[in-house]
């Protein structure tokens, strides 16, 4: 049995949609954008699909799509509640790190890939094998400052959330 705040959720619907629309022109698939901002601004963080196709007024299959994309992009997680059958997706108040992180490992791949595609092109000898190395190039600077980013992140995070008020159910 989930428990509601006295917040409105009408106004928490409203910005549900309004987070979903950024999300989307900012290129994430549309209903994925929706599940992600719904789970962000529900106060557990956690719902069941069923719970996502009642909020989100849409079909489970469109439900299951966007929770697929969500949980491979690592923005949520699936979680099984003990003695249920039925999933639980859950996203963490530090969404937006694994993310990153999942992220980095996937810049990775494709710099591996573009790397061996120099030689082949070419070398730099030619314009393609140029504009190769210089993606490998930008791929490194990022991923280094991406690791640099991680531990600057982590005191920065314990230093905002210090103060903050705790919150009990």
């Amino acid at each position: 049995m989930r428990q509601r705040s006295s917040r409105d959720e009408r106004a928490v619907s409203a910005y549900v949609e309004r987070l979903g629309d950024t999300l989307t022109d900012a290129g994430m698939p549309r209903l994925a954008a929706r599940v992600f901002a719904q789970l962000l601004a529900d106060d557990d963080g956690r719902m069941t699909a069923a719970e996502l196709t009642e909020s989100l007024d849409v079909s489970p299959a469109a439900v299951s799509g966007a929770v697929r994309y969500l949980t491979q992009t690592y923005l949520i997680g699936k979680e099984r509640e003990r003695g249920s059958r039925r999933d639980v997706y859950v996203v963490q108040a530090d969404a937006w790190h694994g993310a990153m992180l999942s992220r980095d490992r996937m810049l990775a791949q494709i710099e591996t890939s573009l790397r061996a595609g120099v030689p082949a092109v070419g070398g730099l000898d030619t314009e393609a094998g140029r504009r190769l190395q210089l993606s490998v190039a930008f791929l490194e600077f990022l991923g280094d400052r991406l690791g640099e980013l991680e531990g600057e992140w982590a005191a920065h995070k314990a230093e905002i959330t210090r103060t903050w008020p705790s919150v009990t159910p």
